[in-house]
């Protein structure tokens, strides 16, 4: 399948996401009020929420969207809720959640975020093996760049490391939580047979309780 354009910007567009998890770790750092960035990111929620239920009901609103929106958006995203408020839902959730814990909610994001550009760009261009609606290829692309992450951009980023007083993430951490998100960005959710739960929301959850536990056992 030839990747488009659209999806190019789509995906580019994404890494504007990346703000979130920077004003998570490092709001309390630059002194920012403790609930500052909670509050800021359910507003951003709330009305991304208020917004996708309206366009839904309103063709004015809808038309309004898709007219401002609509190139950055898949197809299917023009009849559910898109991508992008999951992603701020996700962000909302890690920031109460992981509030001890802003280095995994900076981490968890940041590698699906990235993680999930990756796979969505490779499944498309050059994915031949099918696995659901995702490729084999997209899934490689995703395990791969969380890995760079883990091993070649996180030691960089400024006090990111500091609970473990170390240069490096532990290597459980790093090949755990990359597996974690490749196998929960390729595999459906489903609690239900008709209840599929959004992998833009449940993927980073999962993974900063999975970097979590696996923190305590390390430093323990």
């Amino acid at each position: 399948m030839e990747l488009s354009r659209e999806e190019i910007r789509r995906k580019l567009l994404h890494l504007f996401a990346l703000l979130m998890p920077i004003g998570i770790f490092y709001g309390p750092k630059w002194s920012f009020p403790p609930l500052l960035i909670p509050v800021f990111l359910f507003s951003l929620f709330t009305v991304s929420i208020i917004v996708e239920a309206l366009r839904f009901r309103i063709p004015k609103i809808q038309k309004a969207v898709l007219t401002f929106f609509g190139s950055m958006m898949r197809k299917e995203e023009h009849f559910i809720v898109s991508g992008w408020t999951w992603v701020i839902g996700a962000a909302f959730l890690c920031s109460v959640l992981f509030k001890p814990h802003a280095h995994v909610s900076f981490m968890v994001l940041s590698l699906f975020i990235i993680g999930d550009a990756a796979a969505a760009l490779v499944g498309i261009s050059i994915g031949r093996i099918k696995i659901g609606r995702k490729t084999l290829e997209g899934s490689i692309a995703c395990l791969i760049m969380c890995l760079f992450l883990f091993y070649a951009v996180f030691p960089l980023v400024p006090g990111l490391l500091e609970i473990w007083g170390r240069k490096s993430v532990p290597m459980p951490i790093i090949w755990i939580t990359s597996m974690v998100i490749t196998i929960f960005e390729l595999v459906p959710l489903k609690i239900a047979p008709k209840l599929t739960i959004n992998d833009n929301l449940a993927v980073p959850i999962i993974a900063g309780y999975v970097m979590i536990g696996l923190e305590k056992l390390i430093i323990n």
